[in-house]
């Protein structure tokens, strides 16, 4: 079996997008508590960020020609690979502080990992993306990492 994985690909492991800064407001908190159900006073108030929070916060406002068909935005940090069909592979979030109301919070995303595996029905690549958002204090807040199949 011959590799999709060249070594071009690979040679994008370790490459780091550029930091992307966000400010958390009260109603953006307010408003993803009640679309998410919460129920935690401290939440629908908006005086602390519910988990999963910062996945929106950091999605990108792109025009309808700008999304993938899977319906996620085209994402121009990644290498272009030879298979298109993407799948959620995981998702992993450590939490290191609470997020609040007027935190500006910077997100930079890694991509650490790239390999290849047979699947049942042919070729399946993975990939890794790891990010990392501070406080602008210099605190980690938390550290998401994202697994991603494509076949």
């Amino acid at each position: 079996m011959s590799s999709l994985l060249t070594p071009e690909l690979l040679a994008h492991i370790g490459r780091s997008a550029p930091p992307h800064r966000e400010l958390v407001t009260r109603r953006d908190i307010r408003k993803y508590a009640i679309a998410t159900g919460q129920r935690l006073r401290k939440y629908l108030d908006g005086d602390e960020a519910p988990p999963m929070f910062h996945v929106a916060l950091f999605w990108p406002v792109v025009e309808r020609d700008e999304i993938a068909p899977d319906g996620v935005a085209i994402d121009s940090f990644l290498p272009d690979f030879p298979l298109k069909r993407a799948m959620a592979g995981g998702l992993k979030i450590e939490y290191a502080r609470p997020v609040f109301p007027g935190d500006w919070l910077t997100a930079t995303r890694t991509l650490t990992d790239i390999y290849e595996k047979q699947g049942r029905s042919g070729p399946l690549i993975f990939y890794e993306v790891v990010m990392q958002v501070t406080n602008d204090a210099g605190d980690a807040v938390l550290t998401e990492t994202t697994t991603r199949i494509l076949r």
